[in-house]
């Protein structure tokens, strides 16, 4: 009784806290969606990004985690409250393929494993599933996502229910021990059978990270082509999206061989970009250099493909956000940089908090990488969310040309814009949607939008200002340093500076940060990107 009485005080609570994080909700999109070019688009043809976040369902429960922390509803308003307008819900393929699997229910699939405390949990948070089977309850999360206005990605992120993924988990590649690709078709039929009508299933993940010792281009056109074939076929309404090799980032052989399929305006592609990726690049290289060599290879593995016309979604990213990973810290501000400069769709990894069970038999392993804190309640890194809230909204695309084609000063390390109050304000940052438009001249001027004042550079250490005279030292930037992320200028003196922001957020000017081979520096605060944008500004002309 003392537990349950927990349980229910902490969901008391956390109902308690939920408005005070409300975010301006996002117009309901037109659904289905479709594919237009490079972009997503609503049934009336209009931009929808996809701002999603990974809530996963495959482990070894096959049960969406969190639920013996919180209600389930309370959980989808988390999601919406915290400005995600889509989750990419994560199942294992034997939930649409072993009958005797899918039958269990929640109460037997726990105890199975031994976790009596789970099941005491969920009594009190969600009493309804307890009873239920494992893929009625499966439905009832999408439904209770699609109640809170959530559009869903069914991702099939692995065969056996386990933690994913290792090169030798033998779940990796078509032929792999858990990976019959007949099975797998059968699966994938029978989700988009089940979930078709459902207006908030918006999209299929056909499988998560292809990897290991099989993995082929020869056997990927074949099933995966035949995958997609199959679950358009069962379910006309979702987007097919699908992943490459080498865990989902090489997706470079669809250069020269496009996939070919019977239908259109459905495709979609994903990739994964993770700071461990590159092993401990980021930590132990230069900032610049590592930037500019690791958005190069993404490109080329995938971002490619927005240059010909597809729609590129990155399905896995994230960071730990205790804020103690050098590594992970100094990778967000590079993939922030990119991510609003090709104003990607997206889906953050993870929401969970905690686990019920991870690999090795650990029990409520506490999740670092989660947007929620171990009990599901609060968020972990508040000004992580502050960080990714600009890349929640599109800067541009079909439906969005509000205003003439501008740029945004865009700071990663912030997640915020710069912005000007008056001629005599210091320039400072603030949110992206309170910011000017620029133009990037090709004299190499910065020019606020429908004015003659540019941004100009006084002296270092000296806030940035904006001018009239715009041919003079200081007014002239250039996108410098391997990353393409520093803004430089040069001043009378014939020094160098690169555009800064201080401790107040005022925009200044100083000696530029780790353009040299320097490995222990960090430019965070010298990041900057011009991104293009339609977007109009609710800032108010003051000259």
């Amino acid at each position: 009784m003392g537990r349950c009485f927990f349980f229910l005080v902490v969901f008391f609570l956390c109902i308690l806290w939920i408005p005070s994080i409300v975010l301006q909700s996002k117009p309901v999109a037109a659904l289905p969606l479709y594919t237009d070019s490079r972009w997503i688009v609503d049934e009336d043809g209009q931009r929808v990004k996809l701002a999603c976040v990974n809530w996963a369902s495959h482990m070894e429960t096959v049960v969406a985690e969190g639920l013996s922390k919180q209600p389930m509803d309370a959980i989808s308003k988390r999601v919406k409250s915290m400005g995600f307008n889509c989750v990419r819900l994560t199942w294992p393929l034997f939930l649409a393929t072993n009958d005797s699997l899918a039958s269990l229910t929640v109460r037997q699939s726990f105890q199975s494993l031994g976790l009596s405390e789970s099941v005491v949990g969920i009594q009190a948070n969600n009493p309804s599933i307890v009873d239920l089977s494992l893929l009625q309850t499966f439905q009832a999360v999408v439904s209770s996502l699609g109640a809170n206005n959530v559009m869903v990605i069914l991702d099939n992120h692995i065969s056996q229910p386990g933690w994913c993924c290792s090169n030798s988990d033998r779940n990796g590649f078509f032929g792999d021990q858990y990976f019959n690709p007949d099975l797998w078709i059968e699966g994938l039929t029978r989700m988009a059978t089940i979930f078709n009508g459902v207006e908030n299933v918006v999209g299929m993940s056909l499988r998560n990270e292809l990897r290991g010792p099989r993995q082929n281009v020869h056997d990927w056109y074949r099933y995966m082509q035949k995958g997609a074939e199959a679950v358009h076929a069962a379910n006309a309404d979702v987007l097919v999206i699908l992943s490459g090799l080498n865990y989902g980032r090489d997706l470079s052989f669809l250069h020269n061989q496009p996939v070919d399929l019977t239908f259109t305006g459905k495709l979609v592609y994903e990739t994964h970009w993770y700071g461990f990726s590159d092993g401990m690049a980021w930590e132990s290289g230069n900032p610049n250099q590592v930037c500019g060599r690791v958005v190069d290879n993404m490109m080329r593995l995938s971002g490619f493909l927005l240059e010909q016309g597809w729609p590129l979604f990155l399905g896995e990213f994230g960071i730990d956000l205790t804020g103690t990973n050098v590594n992970d810290n100094r990778y967000i501000n590079c993939f922030s940089g990119v991510a609003a400069e090709l104003d990607l769709d997206w889906a953050l990894w993870t929401l969970a908090g905690s686990y019920y069970l991870r690999e090795g038999g650990v029990t409520g392993l506490n999740e670092n990488y989660g947007v929620l804190d171990w009990n599901w309640c609060n968020t972990r890194n508040a000004f992580f969310l502050q960080r990714i809230s600009a890349l929640q909204s599109p800067f541009r695309g079909p439906g969005l040309s509000q205003t003439k084609p501008h740029k945004k000063i865009f700071h990663p390390s912030t997640g915020l814009c710069v912005i000007r109050k008056t001629l005599q304000e210091p320039l400072r940052l603030g949110p992206c949607t309170d910011s000017d438009g620029w133009n990037y001249t090709p004299q190499k001027t910065l020019t606020v939008k429908g004015t003659y004042f540019c941004l100009q550079a006084q002296d270092l250490g000296k806030p940035a200002r904006l001018g009239i005279i715009c041919n003079r030292s200081g007014s002239k930037w250039e996108t410098t340093s391997d990353s393409k992320m520093h803004l430089s200028t040069k001043l009378d003196s014939g020094a160098t500076v690169c555009l800064d922001v201080d401790s107040t957020n005022t925009i200044v000017t100083n000696t530029c940060k780790c353009i040299s081979r320097d490995d222990i520096c960090d430019p965070g605060s010298q990041w900057f990107k011009l991104v293009d944008s339609t977007r109009s500004s609710s800032a108010t002309e003051s000259f």
